[in-house]
């Protein structure tokens, strides 16, 4: 069956925003496209990988953020049609080399995706990367649906290649990851993937006596996108005329149009629609408030509409007043209900909807509160099991555990403890060598595999350096696992499907200086042994890291699957059983659960992964297989 994505000029086909901005990457012709996996972005490079041998273009997964963008920008210097996409926070990773793009310009249409997270339904903030669009001088363009997703990347290019400039296209979850139907406006191009390196050392060298020069004309575009962008697609005065208008941008706008809907005042607003917020036109913002005498402006997150609004009214003597976050809030998601609200407030009447709250079912018996937990068969519970035993067989007393960015950050959850921080990705080990600085207790740095190649290589080799004291482990499941398994530098393949050389996490570790031990955490006995000697080796003095690797419960069942392959499952003999809850009270999977009213748990086997955890540690031996898996079925956890 054909890819949707390689459907013909005039298809309606039902896509997700980041399959609609994709569709339209694809229609601008790119020739490479890079990314590091983070929601809600990840889908972007997903679906342009799906299709890339298809079309003739380059796609990766690139390390992390700031390698993605090198990679992309530098074909765009070559003249090559790019695309580099990321997490909001992701753009901090990438902060150092998008300020120089600036300055340096491209040859070639370049867009940086930042998928932003209003709402922190998967991130540590909810920064709005639309700020960084201020402090870079690189215009920002941010769609209201999926359907102007499709259609605004490809503005974005456009705009892109006419001022030889890089564009942010920021995107949010909730465009990211809704889908509206969309009907293809063009087929799809053949690609340029080569280009020419022109040598301009001028442009491209950064030392001061270039970047000074480079910054006048930096300036000069970006007061030419401001004053002569302002007309649509990018920008759109609806309703002229009106005396009171309402500027909104973004989703803001989708939200607008339907809260006035709902109260009949379409007709009664000039709407400024905004789907360039940075630099905002100043043309028409002065064009709709010669007339109004009040302007609301609606948008999600900071005020950074509103203060540029403030500003061109101001310095062009205009007497329209304007309102913004009095009724528009700082924080989560803008939804129908608030901007509704809003308007109410706007129009000096009470915020009161003609709808009822949605009100939370009530069901009986009530359903128990059900905070996220590690999966069946999750190897992060084996590791965290076996971590705080052998640090008891070795005395290793009161460790702090740092923590990072992946599924193991569940690790602070009881009865784990074994996340004690979690700030940024790869922060696990730089904040475990600090803490190693000033505290007497053993520092344990625990970071996923997928973000040690992301960004705790540096601060690995500074333990070294520094004379650190704190351990490295390193949770290696072969993917990154958390957001959606796609494949990094120790899984052995790329983003195109291609084999390539794996990396081992152990030799870069062993290379620093570290002592390294490698465990297989489903082979409990033995690791708590081999980790044992590593926490020893440690107190006398070495340089420790230790790697747990084994494969991810969820991609070892869906191989399994594939494979024809039957995973053990088993279950609790109950004449065995004494009830202690060894098997409950250490290590929480969700496939052990205690029915109401009994004293002995039961193991759900269907849930069950079969990884033999809980028959290691159950003191009775009461935990026996209850259906035999595949003679090999090892192998599908390898």
């Amino acid at each position: 069956m054909t890819n949707p994505l390689l459907y013909p000029k005039g298809s309606t086909v039902l896509l997700l925003g980041n399959e609609a901005i994709a569709r339209g990457a694809i229609e601008s012709a790119i020739g490479f496209a890079a990314a590091y996996p983070g929601t809600p972005s990840t889908e972007i490079i997903e679906a342009l990988a799906s299709v890339a041998k298809d079309v003739g273009f380059y796609v990766e997964w690139s390390t992390n953020e700031k390698v993605a963008f090198e990679a992309a920008y530098a074909a765009a210097l070559c003249g090559v049609k790019s695309l580099v996409a990321m997490k909001h926070v992701g753009v901090n990773v990438a902060a150092d080399i998008l300020m120089s793009s600036a300055y340096a310009g491209v040859n070639a249409g370049f867009v940086v995706v930042s998928a932003d997270d209003p709402g922190q339904h998967s991130s540590q903030n909810e920064q709005d990367n639309r700020w960084y669009g201020m402090l870079a001088h690189i215009p920002v363009i941010e769609p209201w649906s999926p359907r102007s997703a499709y259609k605004l990347i490809k503005e974005a290019f456009k705009l892109s290649e006419k001022y030889k400039h890089p564009v942010i296209f920021r995107s949010t979850t909730r465009i990211s990851h809704t889908r509206q139907p969309v009907t293809y406006e063009d087929d799809i191009p053949k690609p340029k993937t080569k280009g020419v390196f022109d040598r301009d050392i001028k442009r491209y060298v950064l030392i001061p006596i270039h970047g000074r020069k480079l910054k006048k004309i930096l300036m000069e575009k970006w007061h030419k996108i401001s004053s002569e962008e302002g007309k649509p697609p990018l920008v759109e005065v609806i309703n002229p005329g009106r005396p009171k208008a309402i500027i909104a941008s973004g989703i803001a706008y989708a939200h607008v149009t339907e809260a006035l809907d709902y109260l009949g005042a379409k007709d009664d607003y000039t709407i400024l629609r905004v789907s360039l917020p940075v630099p905002l036109p100043y043309k028409p913002v002065i064009d709709v408030a010669k007339d109004a005498k009040e302007i609301l402006v609606v948008e999600e997150l900071d005020p950074i509409v509103e203060y540029q609004v403030k500003k061109i009214i101001q310095e062009q003597g205009l007497e329209a007043k304007v309102y913004g976050k009095e009724y528009v809030p700082t924080d989560l998601d803008l939804d129908l209900e608030k901007v509704y609200k809003a308007i109410k407030m706007f129009r000096g009447e009470t915020p009161e909807t003609p709808w009822k709250p949605v009100e939370v079912p009530k069901v009986e018996p009530g359903i128990p509160p059900r905070p996220p937990v590690l999966c069946p068969g999750c190897p992060h519970r084996n590791t965290f099991y076996i971590i705080k035993t052998a640090a008891n067989k070795a005395g290793l007393k009161d460790p702090i555990y740092t923590g990072d960015i992946g599924c193991y950050t569940l690790g602070y959850n009881e009865p784990f403890k074994t996340q004690m921080t979690s700030f940024e990705m790869g922060g696990s080990i730089g904040v475990a060598h600090g803490l190693s600085k000033v505290v007497d207790e053993p520092v344990i740095a625990v970071i996923g595999d997928s973000t040690f190649y992301h960004a705790g290589i540096p601060p690995a080799i500074n333990i070294v350096y520094n004379k650190g004291r704190a351990i490295v482990l390193v949770l290696d499941n072969y993917y990154t696992a958390m957001t959606g398994h796609q494949p990094h530098p120790g899984t052995g393949y790329t983003a195109m499907g291609e084999e390539t050389y794996r990396v081992p996490a152990e030799k870069l570790l062993e290379s620093m200086g570290f002592k390294t031990f490698v465990i297989n955490p489903m082979n409990v006995k033995e690791s708590i042994e081999k980790v044992v000697e590593a926490y020893k080796a440690y107190k006398e003095g070495e340089y420790v890291a230790i790697v747990s690797r084994m494969k991810c419960a969820l991609q070892a069942q869906r191989e399994a699957r594939k494979k024809g392959i039957k995973l053990p499952a088993y279950g609790i003999n109950e004449d065995k059983c004494r009830g202690c809850m060894v098997c409950v009270n250490l290590l929480a999977c969700p496939a052990i659960i205690v029915p109401e009213g009994k004293k002995k748990p039961v193991i759900l086997t269907d849930l069950c992964a079969g990884c033999g955890l809980c028959a290691q540690v159950c003191p009775f031996n009461a935990i026996e297989v209850v259906r035999e898996g595949s003679p090999d079925w090892i192998k599908a956890w390898m």
